[in-house]
């Protein structure tokens, strides 16, 4: 599993992609030596250093796969030379016949970020551009072979005006997160004064009740994955209207779900529960933060991706798969859960998202249902690093665990606002 998080920790905030200090002369030197030399010898080479233009440094090594091996020209980052530094490349040849298989440059200092380019023919290469897993392009032509990129200038490399589109997801202005990473501090000071109850919440005066009930609790008060969701968005809503939200409220059905299947087995399984509460959180918000003309499905609502495959790592084993992107009733598939919120991240700075978990569920009939609520904070911080601050049911869990809790689930997702007063 991926972490949203870079592992190194780093000390310096990455350029604009035009700022990167370019680095074909070095590679022009390492053309015979390292490029097109047989395997065998350059195996056998140690690592050793080169020095930018700039002052920064390169460390060159090689690294042995199976039936492949890859030159790194890692650029250095915070004292270590990770490979995946802003700046580094990554060369995989044949371990067979020396070919080149593929190129890879990392755009950004995320392993989980990269630009990939793949042989197509003497005089073109394709590119593709990988973000957590998802990519947002793939077979795009370029005019350079691979071996024209090995040598290329770094500006000739990107094409960043031809790839402006593409490229703006390696471009974060920290400054639009400082909102979301306040108010990650404003709830985490809060945390340790709350704690967990099945079917907990706090009602319009705050007391805590049972959601189904609406009936005080009396040993042991707190709350569940829908009553935390309403205590974010409670916080966020006080400072304005003065007030809590209304429990009854939040459980009416919002907008189109369901069909004449499911309606039988509304009063008897509830099965769009979470979907209705989140959606009505975040009406709520919008309608108070924004405008009445926000508190809409079409606004409040995740629909949109700009990936449509993936890339499964599993046992050690890759493997691509189509990913459908959104589905009625149903959101998004977990799998894809890292790389939206990192593209949401990047096309709506300053928004945190709740989700609702669903599958379908026995007894029988089977049906979908919305059986879990959780609240993610995505980010970046000052240095540019990305990560995925999730809450749950009173607590602060791993991003990391939760989607691999959930092997074969959607989520559903709605917008909410990020304020920086904080007062449920």
């Amino acid at each position: 599993m991926l972490c949203c998080s870079c592992p190194v920790s780093l000390t310096a905030r990455d350029l604009p992609l035009r700022e990167i200090t370019d680095d074909s002369g070095i590679r022009k030197n390492l053309f015979d030596e390292w490029f097109v030399e047989t395997p065998r010898r350059v195996l056998a080479k140690s690592g050793r250093l080169e020095a930018l233009p700039d002052g920064g440094r390169i460390e060159v090594r090689s690294e042995r796969l199976e039936d492949e091996f890859s030159i790194v020209l890692a650029r250095e980052r915070g004292g270590a030379f990770p490979g995946w530094a802003q700046g580094s490349w990554v060369i995989t040849r044949s371990v067979e016949d020396g070919g080149l298989l593929r190129i890879r440059l990392f755009p950004r200092s995320d392993p989980y970020t990269y630009i990939q380019f793949l042989p197509l023919d003497v005089e073109r290469s394709l590119m593709e551009v990988v973000v957590y897993n998802a990519y947002l392009a793939q077979s795009v032509n370029t005019p350079l072979s691979l071996e024209r990129l090995l040598t290329a200038p770094l500006e000739d490399v990107l094409r960043v005006e031809d790839n402006k589109a593409l490229f703006r997801y390696f471009e974060p202005y920290t400054e639009d997160y400082a909102g979301v990473r306040a108010l990650i501090s404003r709830v985490r000071r809060l945390l340790p004064g709350l704690s967990f109850a099945a079917d907990g919440a706090l009602d319009e005066g705050g007391d805590y009740v049972f959601i189904k009930t609406l009936l005080p609790q009396t040993e042991n008060p707190g709350l569940n994955c829908s009553g935390f969701a309403k205590w974010l968005v409670d916080g966020l809503l006080r400072p304005v209207s003065g007030k809590r939200l209304s429990i009854n409220m939040l459980k009416q059905a919002y907008g189109q779900r369901g069909s004449s299947l499911t309606t039988p087995f509304e009063a008897l399984r509830d099965p769009f529960f979470g979907l209705d509460w989140i959606r009505n959180l975040a009406a709520a918000a919008y309608g108070t933060l924004r405008s009445p003309s926000f508190a809409v499905l079409e606004e409040i609502e995740v629909s949109r991706c700009p990936f449509s495959r993936l890339i499964l790592r599993k046992a050690g084993k890759t493997r691509e798969e189509a990913y459908t992107g959104f589905l009625p009733d149903a959101g998004f598939d977990i799998n894809g859960l890292p790389a939206l919120l990192y593209t949401l991240a990047i096309d709506e700075p300053g928004t945190i998202y709740l989700g609702a978990v669903n599958n379908e569920l026995a007894p029988k009939p089977r049906m979908r249902q919305y059986f879990h609520l959780a609240a993610f904070f995505p980010y970046f911080d000052e240095s540019g690093v990305f990560h995925v601050v999730l809450f749950e049911s009173a607590a602060e869990t791993s991003f990391n665990r939760f989607v691999a809790r959930y092997p074969g689930h959607y989520i559903n997702l709605v917008r909410i606002p990020a304020e920086t007063s904080f007062d449920p």
